[in-house]
């Protein structure tokens, strides 16, 4: 029997556990290891809440744990759990499949003041991440900054742009609930160095900014590049273009917030304004594709600033990280004899869900053809080291229970109402596992 453990609950863990088990069938034995309570990583605590049908992909995760494959929650790799050394001595192959949970840092001063949030730690409060459910989100001033031309921008500029009937049937965590139905932020600002041209957004992110209830996208027609060049785009930066020069087109409305495009702006510094910020940018000019900037200077009034710009995967002690590209030293997925590594971790951040499955089937086909049984312990050498040294796992069945009680909880037309404190989901694990508690 080949053991495998799988370090990282999200779509590319899945896929490459998904993967090994149509290829070696009962001949291995899977374990998938997160240090949080829950499964299914970005798709639970990354994608926008009010994206449900994208959610939707974690019937296919959770069909995998139905299979036969453990989960091993709640367990840290690293110092304070279980080291790398301890995990690939117990397992024939070890998978690091933890993607990219930090924030790559603005680069610029006044990142670290008050009001300024990295996409992680937002996106993570809105979606009831059990790391930033505390986090302080300003929201009393009516500008918001969100730096970045990516769909992660788009997401957390409609977020703060939805009503509460918006967001009703959405999954967004109660706490930001709350908070968004409170807010006062009006005036959202997208910025980027760069121009339409060179954005990364994709047409349907683009599309439902066109169609929010209370807010007007806005864009300066003096920053779209001559419609002339339109018919050379690949066809989906072309559609998205079109919704540019459509926002651009627009006549002016009454409706409460603008979500206005800021292209060709660079941002400089951060700086605090009386009670709030100002984010400084300055106008840039294109030479090819490159934002050169013009040293001409403005200041945009904000409360908060959500910093949108990529990702970097988390270290972990004993594993060799590439600090400059933000993951793991690799070469085609081997760290070391027994260890690899899979999705963002291995390539950085880049590709959507659906783009680590490749990843996956091949780091399972280097395992099949590569890994030979050794006689380890496996699965149950991990839970006498646990049970050894006081750390209480979640199982599949324990996530069931927590899925249940979240379900329970919603209101009407909400899918759940999640539980984002380590210590509630840890509770709901045990109340719904028979003898009220979680079982190996």
């Amino acid at each position: 029997m080949l053991h495998v453990a799988i370090v990282g609950a999200g779509p590319a863990g899945f896929y490459t556990a998904e993967a090994l088990a149509k290829r070696l069938g009962p001949e291995v034995a899977i374990d998938i290891v997160d240090r949080l309570p829950t499964p299914y990583g970005l798709i639970r605590a990354g994608v926008a809440p009010d994206h449900q049908s994208i959610k939707a992909v974690d019937r296919r995760y959770a069909a995998v744990l139905a299979g036969g494959v453990r989960f091993v929650g709640n367990v840290e790799i690293g110092d304070s759990g279980v080291s790398i050394a301890e995990l690939t001595g117990l397992y024939d192959a070890v998978v690091l499949a933890t993607g990219a949970p930090r924030d790559r840092p603005l680069g610029i001063p006044g990142e670290d003041l008050p009001g300024v949030i990295g996409s992680a730690a937002f996106v993570g409060w809105y979606n009831g991440h059990p790391d930033f459910a505390d986090l302080d989100v300003p929201l009393g001033q009516a500008g918001a900054c969100v730096i970045g031309n990516g769909n992660v921008a788009i997401d957390v500029a409609r977020l703060l742009a939805k009503t509460p009937a918006e967001l009703a049937a959405s999954d967004v965590a109660r706490h930001a609930r709350v908070a968004l139905a409170a807010s006062t932020v009006s005036d959202i600002h997208i910025i980027g160095r760069r121009g339409p041209y060179q954005a990364s957004f994709t047409t349907k992110e683009m599309g439902e900014l066109g169609l929010l209830e209370r807010a007007q996208p806005r864009v300066n027609p003096a920053d779209l590049p001559d419609a002339a060049g339109d018919a050379a785009l690949e066809s989906g930066l072309r559609k998205v273009v079109g919704h540019l020069r459509s926002f651009a087109a627009l006549p002016q409305s009454d409706k409460p917030v603008a979500i206005a495009f800021d292209f060709l702006s660079r941002p400089v510094a951060i700086e605090r304004h009386s009670d709030a910020l100002q984010l400084i940018v300055e106008a840039t000019r294109l030479d090819g594709d490159i934002a050169v900037g013009t040293g001409v200077m403005r200041a945009i009034d904000c409360g908060l600033v959500v910093g949108c710009i990529g990702y970097r995967t988390a270290e972990i002690p004993g594993v060799p990280f590439d600090t400059a590209r933000g993951r793991f030293v690799n070469t085609e997925g081997h760290i070391a004899p027994g260890l690899y590594v899979t999705g963002w971790a291995r390539r950085g951040p880049s590709g959507t869900i659906g783009t680590n499955r490749p990843d996956g089937g091949e780091v399972a086909e280097e395992i099949a053809t590569e890994i030979t049984p050794g006689n380890r312990a496996g699965g149950p050498g991990l839970d006498a080291l646990l049970a050894a040294r006081g750390i209480r796992p979640v199982t599949f069945a324990g996530w069931q229970a927590i899925d249940a009680a979240e379900i329970a909880a919603a209101t009407h037309p909400a899918p759940r109402d999640k539980h984002v404190t380590r210590a509630a989901l840890l509770a709901a694990a045990d109340a719904g596992c028979a003898g009220g508690t979680t079982p190996l």
